[in-house]
């Protein structure tokens, strides 16, 4: 599968040859510096993982670019060292291509980090896919498959950064089923078309459950990601459990969602809590760099709300 990465120069030079492997794994992620959807500027925070002992130094690029930058990292660090890799500015054109990033890194296994999209200010050209939908994902009339896989990228996406535990998806917000097969701009944009950036609030499980039983007009209920599953009946919340364990009045959680959720759109109240994190990217972005990363995508059973 080909990638266009975007706001990458062209005709790179090959990477000169390093001597052994210093990193294991790398991953990214955004962190948005401002608020607008386009112009935005991103931070983009690297994960190395697997680093040998010691002191070392890693070279490092977007991929596509011609310059090789050196990161040095402490022989004093944790398991995963954190460091941000590169500020991007970009800003729509009608010819952009900025829409998606990823980093190499210049060692012998020609090591790359997982790729990241994000649509509002360029957009990839016809034939681009994102992904495999190794069967139909569909949506019901409270949500679904189709939602429960947008909960799961939208943690994926700020969990790194924020410490999310869980994301809630409206079932508003997924418009279309996505077809099994090659995933293209098109089917992801019907899917997931608003665009919406990715907030983090701090609730009490107590808050989170009168949250989660609040009436909704046309008869929706909030899906949660893979971790979170609660039971409703006669109004209120019978059930809930976080990684398995039962969710307590009092204990604090940490809950990403569109930002229109959080603030109280669609026949939901606004959120209560405390807001932790407002720096996420967007929901589609994120819905293209999860099928990205886990293709072949199955659809999720679709069974972590149960109503009574």
């Amino acid at each position: 599968m080909a990638l266009a990465l975007g706001v990458l120069a062209t005709g790179a030079q090959a990477a000169p040859a390093a001597a052994t492997n210093v990193v294991g794994k790398l991953d990214i992620a955004f962190e948005r510096t401002t608020a607008s959807k386009c112009p935005v500027t991103f931070d983009v925070h690297g994960y190395f993982e697997g680093l040998p002992a010691g002191a070392q130094t890693i070279e490092y690029r977007l991929v596509g670019a011609q310059e090789w930058k050196t990161l040095t990292v402490p022989a004093e660090r944790g398991v995963v060292y954190q460091a941000v890799l590169e500020t991007l500015s970009w800003e729509w054109a009608p010819d952009s291509r900025d829409y998606a990033v990823q980093i190499e890194v210049n060692q012998p296994d020609g090591l790359r980090s997982n790729s990241l999209y994000y649509f509002k200010c360029g957009t990839p050209p016809p034939g681009e896919t994102f992904g495999v939908a190794a069967e139909d994902i569909t949506r019901t009339a409270s949500g679904g498959p189709l939602a429960e896989l947008a909960a799961d990228a939208q943690l994926a996406s700020v969990r790194a950064r924020s410490g999310a535990q869980v994301a809630l998806v409206n079932r508003y917000d997924v418009k279309a089923d996505l077809p099994a097969g090659p995933i293209g701009f098109e089917q992801l944009w019907n899917a997931q078309p608003a665009g919406l950036a990715i907030n983090v609030q701090t609730m009490t499980g107590g808050q989170l459950k009168k949250l989660l039983a609040t009436p909704n007009s046309a008869g929706w209920v909030l899906t949660p990601s893979a971790g979170l599953r609660y039971t409703l009946g006669s109004g209120k919340v019978l059930s809930m459990t976080l990684d398995g364990a039962p969710v307590t009045a009092t204990q604090e959680i940490r809950v990403a969602g569109a930002w229109s959720l959080i603030a109280g759109f669609d026949g939901w109240p606004r959120w209560e809590g405390t807001t932790t994190y407002t720096s996420g990217p967007d929901d589609t972005g994120a819905l293209a760099t999860y099928l990205v990363a886990h293709s072949p995508v199955p659809a999720p059973p679709g069974d972590r709300v149960t109503i009574r």
